[in-house]
């Protein structure tokens, strides 16, 4: 059986096994709290979107989130193919000149986030937490490590055994890497940006960056281990189950 909620289709089990209605909000008004104030996280699809109308989405939300207007919330989506370099990222991880990128229609930014150079395309899912994380001094350690926690328990679920990298950021699959992570916190508590898991990604886009910076690095898919595509809603659902169920108590 599947239960409908805001134009998407939600697994029985997961409902049952969660105990909320109502968890995706489709391209939601930011300023609406969720049908069950009692659920830790709002969780919000936005489908396919371009990097800077995201970014806009995301700063909107963590603005609403600093004067408490909304309650915490992740974000999921896709995005076009992109490049993003954080503020660690060095100019020689990207192995292909801007303007051949523009050739390509492929869009190149500069992120405040964490962490290296990484890829955003159709097929990976993108998570954005925004959540309100200054009850006490923020640990960035220990958000990562709850964020790969999700990963790790969301994809667990398609038969892969992913693994944290100790001193790397980020989710693995035997000795590649199938999500990066990349954060930002700021000077109110208030997490943005976040994760991104290959799902059915072409993994073609990772030949023309050093991912991560991580020279000897290789990337890999939830489609490139099961050796078939994987449906993206039940991904999502399973991402949200496991962000609700790890992100329940702080």
């Amino acid at each position: 059986m599947l239960i409908i909620q805001a134009g998407f289709a939600i697994n029985d089990d997961i409902q049952k096994g969660i105990g909320f209605m109502g968890l995706f909000q489709h391209r939601p008004d930011v300023s609406l709290f969720p049908a069950d104030p009692d659920l830790p996280v709002r969780v919000c699809d936005y489908g396919l979107m371009p990097y800077p109308a995201a970014m806009d989405a995301l700063q909107s939300m963590v603005a609403d989130r600093t004067k408490n207007r909304i309650p915490d919330t992740l974000m999921l989506l896709e995005h076009p193919p992109t490049y993003t370099m954080g503020l660690r990222a060095k100019k020689e991880h990207l192995l292909v000149s801007e303007s051949e990128l523009k050739s390509r229609n492929i869009e190149f930014f500069h992120a405040d986030r964490g962490g290296d150079i990484t890829f955003h395309g159709p097929g990976q899912l993108v998570g954005y937490p925004v959540l309100d994380l200054k009850t006490g001094k923020p640990n960035i350690r220990r958000y990562i490590n709850r964020l790969e926690n999700v990963i790790i328990q969301a994809i667990a679920g398609f038969g892969v055994a992913a693994h944290r990298n100790a001193g790397f950021p980020g989710v693995w699959a035997g000795s590649r890497k199938i999500a990066a992570i990349g954060i930002r916190i700021n000077a109110d508590g208030i997490s943005s940006h976040g994760f991104a898991i290959n799902v059915n990604t072409d993994l073609t886009f990772f030949r023309h960056i050093i991912p991560c910076g991580l020279r000897e690095a290789t990337v890999t898919s939830l489609a490139g281990i099961t050796g078939i595509p994987v449906e993206m809603e039940k991904v999502k659902q399973s991402v949200a189950a496991a962000f609700l169920s790890e992100f329940q108590t702080r």
